[in-house]
C-alpha cells in the first residue's frame, strides 16, 4: 500500500516553493557574513586577550543577526513546508522565542552601533555630549546587557502570547488540525508585532538622530577646514561613519515601511507586497552586515586575504 500523506503537509504551491528558495539563499548568504565578523572578531579576542568598543558590539550584532537568520529561516520553512509540525506545543513556542529575543537584540544593538559611532566622531562644544564622548567605553557594556535583557524580556513575552493563542487554537479546532492558523497568525500575534514595532520605532529614532548629529558635524568641520585649507582623517573618519549610518538609515527605513505593511490585514496572501515584507527582512542582516565589513579597515583587510587567497587556489588548479 502506498503511504498517504496530510494535504496540509506536503501541498506547496509553487508561491511557497520560490519563497523558501530565496529565504533559504538570502539567510545562508547572510549567516556566512555574520560568521565570518563572529570568528574574525574572536581570533582578535584570543591574540590580544581584550576587545575594544566598537569590535564588542560588532560581535554581539554578528553573533544576534547570525542566531536571528537561523530561527526565522527555520519558522519561515517550516510555517510554509510542514506547519503541522510547527504549530504544536513547545517546538513553536520556542521557536517564538527565540525569534523575537533575536530580531530585537538585532535592532538594539544595531542602533547602539550607530549611536556609538556619533558619539565617538562628532564634534561638539555641549558638556553633556563631552561627558558621553569620555565616558562612552564604559557604557558600552551596559548597553549592551540592557540590549540583551531587554530582547529577552520581549522573547518571554512572545512565548506566553505564542502558548496562550497556540492553546486556543487547539481547544477550537482540535487535537493536530491546525489548517487555518497559519492564515491568521498575523491578527493573533497583533500584541507581538506592536512590540517589535516599537523596538523598531525607538531604534529608528536612535538611528535618525545619530545621522543627522553625525551630518551637522561634518558640516561645520568641513566648512572649518574650508576656511584653515586644510584637510585631516577627522574629515574621513566622519565620511566613513556617515556612510555606514545613512546605508544603515536606509535600509532601516524600507524594513519600518514592510513591518508597517505586514501589519494591514491582506486578503489576498500571495500578493507582491507581501512577498516583499517576507524577503526583505532576511536581505537586510547580510547586506548591512558586508557594509559595515567594508567600513572597518581590519574586517575588509581578512576578507580580501581570504578571497586572493580562494582566488589563487583556484588558478592554480
Amino acid at each position: 500500500m502506498e503511504a498517504r500523506h496530510s494535504p496540509q503537509q506536503y501541498n506547496v504551491t509553487s508561491y511557497g516553493t520560490i519563497t523558501v528558495a530565496i529565504i533559504t539563499l538570502e539567510a545562508f548568504a547572510g549567516m556566512w557574513i555574520n560568521a565570518f565578523i563572529v570568528c574574525v572578531l574572536c581570533i582578535g579576542w584570543f591574540k590580544k586577550k581584550t576587545l575594544n568598543s566598537n569590535e564588542k558590539i560588532l560581535l554581539l550584532l554578528g553573533c544576534s543577526r547570525f542566531c536571528y537568520l537561523c530561527f526565522t529561516w527555520v519558522y519561515c520553512c517550516l510555517s510554509i513546508t510542514y506547519p503541522n509540525y510547527l504549530y504544536v506545543q513547545i517546538t513553536f513556542q520556542l521557536i517564538i522565542f527565540f525569534q523575537s529575543s533575536f530580531t530585537s537584540s538585532n535592532l538594539w544593538v544595531s542602533a547602539c552601533l550607530c549611536v556609538f559611532y556619533c558619539i565617538k566622531i562628532a564634534n561638539f562644544r555641549n558638556s553633556f555630549f563631552i561627558y558621553l564622548k569620555v565616558k562612552i567605553d564604559r557604557m558600552v557594556p551596559w548597553l549592551l546587557l540592557a540590549s540583551v535583557l531587554s530582547a529577552l524580556a520581549i522573547g518571554i513575552i512572545a512565548y506566553d502570547l505564542a502558548d496562550t493563542k497556540l492553546s486556543n487554537k487547539h481547544n477550537s479546532t482540535g487535537q493536530g488540525n491546525f489548517p487555518t492558523m497559519s492564515g491568521k497568525m498575523n491578527e493573533s500575534f497583533f500584541h507581538l508585532y506592536f512590540i517589535y514595532g516599537f523596538g523598531v520605532i525607538t531604534s529608528f529614532t536612535a538611528v535618525i538622530s545619530s545621522a543627522l548629529l553625525l551630518l551637522f558635524s561634518l558640516w561645520r568641520h568641513k566648512r572649518k577646514m574650508q576656511k584653515n585649507s586644510m584637510n585631516n582623517l577627522s574629515m574621513e573618519a566622519h565620511i566613513k561613519a556617515m556612510k555606514s549610518i545613512l546605508s544603515f538609515f536606509i535600509m532601516y527605513s524600507i524594513n519600518f515601511i514592510f513591518l508597517m505593511l505586514s501589519l494591514i490585514p491582506s486578503q489576498k496572501e500571495e500578493s507582491y507586497m507581501a512577498f516583499l515584507s517576507l524577503i526583505f527582512p532576511y536581505a537586510f542582516p547580510g547586506v548591512h552586515s558586508l557594509i559595515v565589513i567594508f567600513s572597518n579597515p581590519k574586517l575588509e583587510k581578512t576578507l580580501i586575504r581570504i578571497l586572493s587567497c580562494v582566488k589563487c587556489k583556484d588558478c592554480m588548479r
